[in-house]
């Protein structure tokens, strides 16, 4: 009861929004910030990475532990004719049964707990990156409008099947997935736990792009993003860098939708829409600062904060709009998008140039020089 009253729910959720959204954005502006590629198609990694989550571990949890589970679900499977509930287990008549017992599992073993939590990340990202691979050949041949048109139109395909194909995630019914973060307790520690969790990750992404792009792989991203024709001219391979950076931004962000099914226990393909997981981080993206890794922190946190209250808020807004409501959330997101466009495009926190060598040693090397040249 004492942490109830030191940390709100409300905190805590927008503490999970934040994390999530920052993970998901990030990866978005390597991709566009940093190497200039024209992606309007994030929601297809971070699907990706909800689809792992939702269908992997629960199905290899059930193999593991198949004679403990059926005991629980036997009298189901002889009524609906299922022999093997691995095979089944996107049934929506026996998957709750069987996350159910999973779960209570997971709750006696933090060990397994954490080893599926790490194993479901990797296999996320490793999909995720393959997906950005994938990607990477229309992104070779398109540009600008197209790729991003493209990009989009694949992240609807995917979710029109993982909505339509019942054994990906459980078609229009869903799947429920095992609470990884049990092991800690129920309610709230539970909530705690998997938001410092998630939260600690998403600090650590922060800190892993921005030393990506410091490095020399990072400055040559901002090169072919800023003059390609002059980065061919010093050699460097802009395929190569383009795919390189969609393999990058799509493992990232599918973390990013591993970590949300995992933190919320269920997954459901229609929840993966473009406004949430591509435009929402456009938006986040272009109020904090294009290509500035801290800008796009500080973005994202101003808009999740507002937009938590406008959805807490909005009923009280129904005399004074001249709408439902319930749009509030669509019209805010084009709103800021349009408006940070006209008044200020380079974001609140623009992207400042980074030397590559520390100032002081730049004016050591510049004083050397002067010195030498002096002399003869």
């Amino acid at each position: 009861m004492m942490f109830e009253f030191e940390i709100p729910p409300i905190v805590l959720h927008v503490m999970f929004e934040f994390a999530i959204a920052l993970i998901v954005t990030l990866s978005l502006n390597l991709e566009v910030g940093v190497a200039g590629i024209a992606q309007f198609g994030r929601v297809l990694a971070v699907m990706v990475g909800g689809f792992v989550a939702g269908a992997i571990p629960g199905r290899l949890l059930t193999l593991m532990f198949k004679d403990r589970i059926i005991e629980v679900i036997a009298r189901d499977m002889e009524m609906l004719g299922i022999k093997d509930p691995v095979s089944e287990y996107y049934n929506h008549m026996i998957n709750f049964k069987l996350v159910a017992k999973i779960t209570e599992i997971l709750s006696h073993d933090p060990l397994l707990s954490v080893g599926i939590f790490v194993f479901t990340l990797v296999v996320a990202a490793l999909v995720g990156a393959a997906v950005g691979y994938i990607t990477a050949f229309p992104a070779i041949r398109l540009k600008a409008a197209y790729l991003g048109i493209t990009l989009l139109a694949f992240g609807d395909v995917l979710m029109i099947v993982g909505w339509n194909y019942d054994p990906i995630v459980g078609g229009t019914q869903g799947v429920n997935v095992p609470d990884v973060f049990r092991w800690v307790g129920a309610g709230t520690p539970r909530f705690l736990a998997a938001t410092f969790t998630v939260l600690g990750l998403a600090i650590l992404v922060l800190i892993f792009v921005e030393r990506l792009v410091r490095s020399p792989f990072g400055r040559a991203l901002k090169a072919m993003r800023d003059a390609e024709l002059a980065a061919k001219v010093y050699g460097k391979d802009i395929v190569k860098l383009r795919s390189h950076a969609l393999i990058l931004g799509s493992a990232l962000a599918a973390i990013g939708g591993a970590l949300y099914i995992m933190y919320v226990g269920s997954c459901k393909a229609i929840t993966f829409t473009r406004l949430t997981w591509t435009f929402w981080p456009w938006a986040f993206m272009m109020l904090g600062g294009t290509g500035n890794n801290l800008g796009v922190a500080f973005g994202v946190l101003v808009f999740v904060i507002v937009k938590t209250i406008v959805v807490m808020y909005r009923g009280g807004l129904a005399p004074y709009v001249p709408f439902d409501p319930v749009w509030l959330e669509y019209t805010l997101v084009g709103l800021a998008i349009v408006l940070i466009a006209l008044f200020r495009p380079q974001g609140i926190l623009p992207e400042k140039p980074v030397l590559t060598l520390p100032r002081e040693r730049i004016e050591s090397v510049a004083k050397a020089f002067k010195s030498s040249s002096s002399k003869s």
